[in-house]
């Protein structure tokens, strides 16, 4: 039996290799996504190999990953629980389906992952897969092993000579990506204390961040950044998704922008402790968000914000590839045809400020919302008659119901 594995080459996946092909004497197919990880994915097919693979395909995901995937979600606003941008949710539906990918062309079996039976991941990877390849078996060893926990796993590994890069000194794990960084278990696991300086990756800290704030513009079209002007441009410079999180990754790591620290509510019912770094994709977030102000019309911003606890939800479970998404998104998409223009920042010491924004489309008509004279644009006594139509309904309860109701601090203050 051939089994594709997803595989990063990290702790976790280093063990499922040796320990599937131990207990299912199935030949390994290794599978790593790039997806942004840079210099992780060194080495990584030699080690595979070495850990018994038979092949270990490396496959580019980055452009697909930053213009499918990364720039619909942020289009949606989505981040869950108020914090997470969801930079490991958002990439598994990817991995996922390229995976299926690799086992129809190897016409394999079996598809195998290295989530374990606590996490969101197990979900992300095994809904994608019955929506895309519900035919292919599915092997989750962490839900099948007597190993009880990374120290178990690091033992096995230095039994079988397996090189890790964890070790029982330094055991918190991390997912790297193009959106972000994500750190989680070990020290972490104790929400009280701080994380280690020497942990960040993407990001300097704030306090040790330049002196002098840095000032960028970006450039959006139907809702997705299409290019980039910093102070050493004369002019902003076409970018395609993957080469914009980029540069904004550089660009807001030498600022401390990104960093979040959050307990949040994984989808099986516990809370967990995670550390996040996403530079780039929080700079995108609030420029969407800016352009947005300018361009969008009142009710569909209202409205598509209050569908993003929903979407979030959605990337977070695992249902990036449900019919309830792909609805969802067709809102998305239409609420975004007229968000253009540009979008100028301020960064400093791991603060974002809005510097400016502009647009051709803009619905903002300084003409009807200045406090000076408006030549007529608006007529401030309209206001009387649109308010007294809106009262109607709280005079009719006061007369028939009774006043509302006041809160103790309320009544003492008016007696």
């Amino acid at each position: 039996m051939k089994i594709v594995l997803a595989y990063s080459g990290g702790l976790d996946t280093s063990v499922i290799l040796k320990w599937i092909q131990e207990q299912y004497d199935a030949e390994v197919i290794a599978f790593c996504a790039d997806i942004g990880q840079e210099e992780e994915l060194q080495g990584i097919p030699e080690k595979a190999r070495k850990t018994g693979a038979s092949k270990c395909y490396i496959v580019d995901l980055v452009e697909e990953f930053a213009a499918d995937f990364i720039y619909p979600m942020i289009q949606a606003g989505a981040i869950y629980e108020g914090q997470y941008h969801l930079g490991t949710s958002i990439a598994r539906p990817l991995i996922a389906k390229a995976q299926i990918d690799i086992a129809r062309k190897e016409k394999a079996a079996a598809v195998a992952h290295g989530a374990t039976g606590k996490g969101n991941d197990q979900c992300r990877f095994e809904l994608t897969y019955a929506a895309l390849a519900p035919d292919l078996k599915v092997i989750a060893p962490w839900r099948e092993w007597t190993f009880q926990g990374r120290t178990d796993l690091i033992n096995y590994a230095k039994a079988h000579g397996i090189p890790v890069p964890v070790t029982a000194k330094k055991p918190y794990s991390s997912d790297r990506n193009l959106l972000h960084i994500s750190f989680e278990s070990g020290i972490l696991e104790d929400p009280w204390a701080e994380p280690p300086a020497d942990m960040f990756v993407l990001t300097t800290a704030p306090e040790k961040a330049p002196n002098k704030p840095e000032y960028i513009e970006i450039e959006f079209e139907k809702g997705r950044a299409v290019a980039l002007k910093t102070g050493d441009d004369e002019s902003a410079r076409p970018l395609t998704p993957g080469g914009m999180l980029k540069a904004l990754n550089k660009i807001g790591g030498r600022h401390g922008i990104g960093r979040v620290d959050m307990v949040e509510n994984r989808f099986v019912g516990m809370k967990s402790r995670g550390v996040y770094e996403t530079p780039g994709g929080t700079i995108l977030m609030h420029a969407h968000r800016q352009m947005e102000s300018l361009t969008m019309d009142r009710e569909v911003m209202h409205m598509r914000d209050s569908l993003i606890p929903r979407y979030a939800e959605m990337v977070y479970y695992g249902f990036w590839f449900s019919p309830e998404r792909e609805a969802l998104q067709a809102l998305v998409d239409e609420s975004q045809r007229y968000i253009g223009g540009t979008v100028r920042l301020k960064l400093y010491k791991g603060a974002i400020t809005t510097a400016g924004r502009k647009s051709a489309v803009s619905l903002y008509q300084e003409a009807v919302a200045t406090m000076e004279a408006d030549a007529g644009a608006y007529n401030q006594a309209d206001a009387g008659g649109f308010i007294r139509l809106n009262a109607l309904r709280l005079k009719a309860r006061s007369a028939n119901q009774g006043k509302p109701r006041l809160s103790r601090k309320s009544r003492i203050e008016l007696g």
